[in-house]
C-alpha cells in the first residue's frame, strides 16, 4: 500500500513545475509527511491523556491542524467542499501556514522539544509547490499513510530511505547526502554500542548512523525504561544544511524516535577547547563531508588549522569523545599518507591521544558518485596506539550504482576485526614501525599476491612495430587483390 502511496506522489511531483530533482522530491515529500506525522501523534496524545484521566494541549491547534486545512472531513469522510484547493491552497501554505509554524522556534523550550523542530523545519524550507491542484493531490495520498504502528513506521522508513539512496545518487556528491547502509551496519556492529551510551553524529546528514544505531539497540522485549533511554537519552546529533536537517528529522521520526536531538547547526562553530566532559560522548559515528574549505575565523576554533572540513571534523570528534569512548569516522584515504603539516599533527594527534586499531580500506566506487577512495578510522580515546589492524575490502567486482555494496561483502572483515586475524587481505602495523617523522599511515597490503611486472619500454616499442609491420604485410596483399 505505502509503495503504491509513494509512487503516486513522485508521479504528481513530476507534473510540479517547481519540483524538478531528486533533492526537491525528498524535501517536498518531506515537510508534507512531517506534518501528517505530528497530526497522529497528537492523537497518540491525546487518546492516552484521555485514558489517564488528563488534558491534552495540541501542538498545533486551530486552522493549522492537519484536519483542518489538509485532510478535513465530515463523518469520517473527506470534505471536498471544505478542502481548500487551487490558488488558495497556495496562498494558506505560503502567506500563513509556514510562517506560523516558524514562530514554534521562539517558543521552544529547548532543541530537544518538538516545537524546536517544527519551529526549525519551516524557518528553513519553503513550498515548492506552484500548482495548488497538485498539492492537493499530494495531501489526499499522504493522508491515508499512518503512523500509528511500529510496522508501519518501518515500512514508510524503508520506502523513504530508498528515496533517500536515489537523492544521494543523483548529485555530484552522493556521499554526502547517503552513506552506504551496509558499511554504516558493520561499522556500528564493530563498535558495539550498549544501552546507556550516548552516540553522536556531528555532520548527521540523513542520519543514517543513528538510524541504523537505534534499529541495533531495538529489541522486542526491551524494558519501558531502555525504550525511555533510546528515545530521549542516546542519539544525539548536529547538522548544519537546511535540507540535510530536515531529511534527518523526518527519517529519525520514521525510524521510530519521536522527538530526534538533532540541532541545526556548524558543529565546526564550536571551540574545540571549550568543550566540557558533559558535552562529550561515549560513541561517534560519522562520515564527514570532504574537501569542502571552512572560513579562517572557524579554522581558529582548532589547535591544527586545516582548510579541509573533514580534518576539521576529526579534531572535533577526537575532543567529543569520553575516556575509553569509541568512534568510527569516515574519510578520504589520502589522510593516512598527505605531507602537509596538518595531515602530519593529525595523523600524531590521533596516534598519541587514540587507540586507533583498525583501519577500514574501502574500494573505488563504495560512495555513489563521489570520486574519491576512503577509509574508515576505528579508535578509542584515553590510550596512545600500539598497533593497527588494516582490513582491504575487496568485493570481488566493480561497486557502482547497479552493483552496490551489500552487506554479505562486510561480512568477513565483521568476522575478522573481532580477534584482528590477518590474511590475505588483513595485516598489523606495528606503532614502533610507524616513521615518527611523517607519521605515514598508508595502506599498503604486504600479504597481496604481486602483480605482474610491467613490460620494459623498449620491449613496449618493439612489439608495438612488430604489429605495424604485419599490418603493412597486410594491407599490401589486400591491395594486391583489388
Amino acid at each position: 500500500m505505502y509503495e503504491n502511496a509513494f509512487n503516486s506522489i513522485e508521479k504528481a511531483l513530476r507534473a510540479e513545475e517547481g519540483i524538478s530533482n531528486e533533492l526537491d522530491y525528498v524535501e517536498q515529500t518531506s515537510w508534507v509527511l512531517f506534518l501528517k506525522y505530528l497530526h497522529d501523534l497528537e492523537g497518540e496524545r491525546r487518546d492516552r491523556a484521555e485514558l489517564e484521566g488528563k488534558s491534552y494541549s495540541p501542538i498545533i491547534d486551530g486552522r493549522y491542524r492537519w484536519d483542518r486545512w489538509a485532510a478535513p472531513k465530515k463523518n469520517g469522510v473527506f470534505d471536498h467542499d471544505a478542502a481548500m484547493t487551487g490558488d488558495d491552497l497556495i496562498r494558506f501554505v505560503d502567506g500563513e501556514l509556514f510562517p506560523h509554524l516558524a514562530l514554534f522556534h521562539d517558543r521552544a523550550t529547548g532543541p530537544d522539544t518538538i516545537e524546536y523542530k517544527i519551529g526549525e523545519v519551516f524557518t528553513e524550507l519553503r513550498s515548492k509547490f506552484r500548482s495548488g491542484y497538485i498539492l492537493r493531490d499530494v495531501l489526499e495520498i499522504v493522508d491515508g499513510l499512518a503512523f500509528k504502528t511500529q510496522a508501519d513506521k518501518h515500512e514508510l522508513s524503508a520506502l523513504y530511505e530508498t528515496r533517500i539512496r536515489r537523492m544521494g545518487n543523483a548529485g555530484r556528491n552522493g556521499g554526502e547526502y547517503y552513506t552506504p547502509r551496509p558499511l554504516i551496519r558493520a561499522m556500528i556492529a564493530v563498535v558495539d554500542p550498549k544501552i546507556g551510551e550516548t552516540i553522536y553524529d556531528g555532520a548527521v546528514g540523513s542520519a543514517g548512523f543513528l538510524c541504523e544505531a537505534y534499529d541495533y539497540l531495538r529489541r522486542p522485549d526491551l524494558s519501558a525504561s531502555d525504550y525511555e533511554t533510546l528515545q530521549r537519552r542516546t542519539f544525539y546529533g548536529q547538522e548544519k544544511k537546511s535540507l540535510a536537517y530536515v531529511i534527518g528529522i523526518m527519517n529519525m521520526v520514521l525510524h521510530g524516535i519521536e522527538a530526534p536531538n538533532i540541532v541545526h547547526t556548524n558543529s565546526l562553530n564550536e571551540n574545540v577547547l571549550d568543550i566540557q566532559e558533559k558535552d562529550r560522548h561515549d560513541i561517534i559515528l560519522a562520515n564527514p563531508p570532504f574537501g569542502g574549505g571552512e572560513r579562517r575565523e572557524v579554522q581558529q576554533n582548532f589547535p591544527i588549522k586545516s582548510g579541509e572540513t573533514a580534518y576539521l571534523f576529526l579534531q572535533h570528534f577526537i575532543r567529543k569523545l569520553r575516556a575509553g569512548g569509541r568512534a568510527a569516522v569516515v574519510i578520504k584515504n589520502t589522510f593516512l599518507s598527505n605531507t602537509d603539516n596538518a595531515s602530519v599533527a593529525l595523523r600524531r594527534e590521533l596516534l598519541d591521544t587514540c587507540n586507533l586499531h583498525t583501519v577500514l580500506d574501502c574500494p573505488q566506487g563504495t560512495f555513489q558518485g563521489a570520486g574519491v577512495k576512503t577509509v574508515v578510522l576505528f579508535f578509542e580515546k584515553g590510550e596512545p596506539t600500539q598497533r593497527i589492524w588494516y582490513y582491504q575490502l575487496d568485493p570481488g567486482r566493480s561497486l557502482g550504482k547497479t552493483n552496490a555494496l551489500n552487506d554479505d561483502d562486510m561480512t568477513e572483515f565483521v568476522q575478522m576485526q573481532r580477534t584482528c586475524a590477518t590474511g590475505a587481505k588483513a595485516w598489523i602495523v606495528e606503532r614502533a614501525a610507524v616513521d615518527d617523522a611523517t607519521c605515514d599511515l598508508s595502506a599498503k597490503n604486504p600479504n597481496a599476491p604481486a602483480a605482474e611486472a610491467l613490460r620494459a619500454p623498449e620491449e613496449i616499442i618493439e612489439a608495438i612495430l612488430a604489429r605495424d609491420a604485419e599490418t603493412a604485410e597486410i594491407l599490401d596483399r589486400i591491395r594486391g587483390l583489388l
